[in-house]
């Protein structure tokens, strides 16, 4: 991609027919390009495309060097991409023997250095220490909250204080007769969640809940059980309290099958509750908040230690994209996913509806014909899905999407790839399936915020770096969720959820190599619990299992 030096304009790959804004470009204005001169037939917004040449009805548009639309208008030279003269369109795909070489980035800054975790009995390393709350079935959501207040709220875990003191303020206000329509609080900030901890070691209590595990299907039930599994198995996570009903389809037992079955090395305490088997609700919620005490108070005696870089699992994703999403913040992300593959980490890359029209590349990258294949039957099976329902990947983007200059799926999907940096695909994931070899992994999932993040951590993300260029509040409840703006103008407005601010790429200040090492560097103190992510500070736990449906 070219460098950006304080322009006005940007052509990604040489071969674009298009040209991307990077600041507001008004109608009649005159831009200087490849020795000759374009008049802008239409104000043309930052982040939105304009085009170097007339198109005909049919003809191909082209971004990141690959087919992203075909012209359904005439569009004269300099006319503004919109959704009334391009539709989406994509090339096929198909495995060819190619031989993929790829050049690492130099690591040599990184080599040796660790990050601060936490050791787990079957080897593996968390960047977090979380007591986990799963329940079997939805009926028992209303005990499980039961609990997560009382928890939350004597241990130190709540985050809803200051809005619990607004509202006494506003109440008081009401009950002296003053006027409540311009109420402020005389003070309302995020006090330093870490200080008020009982429990210094232990990062958070997280609660699963979830609409599943009955009704439905038993396949239904099936896939849960491996979602579940795949938490309590999660290296972040240090223990473990289950909350059963008892007559349903996800069975106590089963769950416990499962999770040998996925690790029979598993030694983490795990807590059983089932409430037909109690003599009464008060008497099980009483024993799961004692036991679960005594389990905190065991896990608050372990204690972060180094461990390589190569033991750090990171998830990319993006969501509430932009049209400055494939430039600045998924390229950077792209390239700190280089580092860490070349450092000997994983990386995952999900979102399955938002490879479309990057999917050769990706083809290209495989390393072998298997893995190729696996990725190219999962994504044909989920497109014809898709098409079964009236819809396809083609319908992804959202109105936040196209407003903002991502007018076609494959424009969004290819910029999103991005995420996945450049080195070799060493794996394709099924949805649940664990991450096992170093490099880069794909993973199944929706392209939705939550269904995607929760895929993720089910195989095995211990980080997930997520782009943003219209802001989201997307969290996990055991994945720290480092959030990444793709513009200055978002990381100043919503900067109560933003962590990393990339808009300096846009400004031609620094180069996406400088903001991916930054962003790693970010990522190695986090994981080292030297910083405290927006989304882990806010509780932004937010978990959608996926049922295997269509979903975009």
């Amino acid at each position: 991609m070219s460098e950006i030096t304080n322009k006005k304009f940007l052509q990604i790959h040489p071969d674009d027919n298009v040209l991307v804004a990077l600041q507001d470009l008004k109608k009649g204005e005159v831009v200087v390009w490849n020795n000759g001169v374009i008049t802008l037939q239409d104000e043309v917004n930052a982040k939105h495309k304009f085009f170097i040449n007339e198109m005909q009805v049919g003809d191909e548009v082209l971004m990141y060097g690959v087919l992203v639309g075909k012209a359904t208008a005439y569009i004269p030279r300099g006319g503004r991409m919109t959704t009334e003269n391009i539709d989406h369109a994509s090339q096929d795909y198909a495995y060819g023997d190619v031989n993929y070489k790829w050049q690492a980035p130099d690591v040599s800054a990184f080599e040796g250095r660790t990050f601060n975790g936490y050791h787990r009995g079957d080897g593996k390393v968390g960047t977090a220490n979380y007591w986990l709350f799963i329940p079997t079935v939805f009926c028992e959501n209303r005990n499980m909250d039961v609990i997560k207040e009382a928890l939350h709220n004597n241990l130190g875990y709540t985050v809803t204080d200051k809005y619990k003191q607004f509202t006494r303020q506003l109440l008081h206000a009401y009950q002296d007769g003053e006027a409540i329509e311009s109420f402020h609080a005389d003070q309302l900030g995020l006090a330093n969640p870490v200080a008020n901890r009982v429990f210094k070691n232990v990062d958070g209590i997280k609660f699963l809940n979830h609409q599943g595990g009955c009704g439905g299907t038993r396949q239904d039930s099936q896939v849960l059980s491996n979602l579940l599994v795949s938490y309590a198995d999660h290296p972040n996570v240090a223990g473990i309290t289950l909350l059963s009903l008892g007559c349903q389809h996800l069975q106590t037992g089963d769950f416990l099958n499962d999770l040998r079955k996925r690790n029979p090395n598993f030694k983490k305490k795990v807590l059983v509750f089932e409430q037909q088997l109690s003599q009464s609700e008060e008497q099980m919620i009483e024993d799961a908040i004692v036991q679960t005490f005594i389990g905190l108070t065991e896990i608050n005696k372990l204690e972060r230690r180094p461990a390589p870089l190569s033991e750090l699992c990171v998830g990319v994703k993006c969501g509430g994209s932009d049209g400055f999403s494939g430039i600045s913040a998924n390229p950077s992300v792209g390239y700190t996913s280089d580092l860490l593959v070349a450092l000997g980490a994983k990386v995952l890359l999900a979102e399955f509806p938002e490879l479309c029209g990057a999917e050769q590349n990706i083809i290209d990258r495989c390393e072998s014909q298997p893995i190729a294949e696996k990725f190219i039957r999962l994504m044909r099976d989920y497109d014809a899905q898709a098409h079964l329902v009236g819809s396809g990947f083609h319908m992804n983007p959202s109105p936040g999407n196209i407003k903002d200059g991502l007018i076609t799926d494959a424009i969004k999907s290819t910029g999103a790839a991005k995420k996945a940096g450049t080195s070799p695909v060493v794996d394709v994931l099924d949805y649940t399936e664990p991450a096992t070899k170093p490099g880069l992994s794909l993973v199944c999932t929706p392209g939705n915020d939550v269904e995607a993040t929760t895929g993720k951590a089910a195989s095995g993300a211990t980080l997930i770096l997520f782009t943003t260029g219209l802001g989201t509040p997307t969290g996990n409840p055991i994945c720290p969720v480092i959030k990444i703006s793709t513009n200055t103008a978002l990381a100043t407005r919503m900067g109560d959820i933003i962590d990393i601010d990339t808009g300096a790429v846009i400004r031609g200040e620094k180069t996406i190599e400088e903001m991916g090492t930054e962003i790693l560097e970010y990522c190695i103190k986090a994981a080292s619990g030297e910083v405290i992510p927006k989304a882990v500070l806010l509780n932004q736990d937010d978990f959608i299992p996926w049922k295997r449906g269509v979903s975009l």
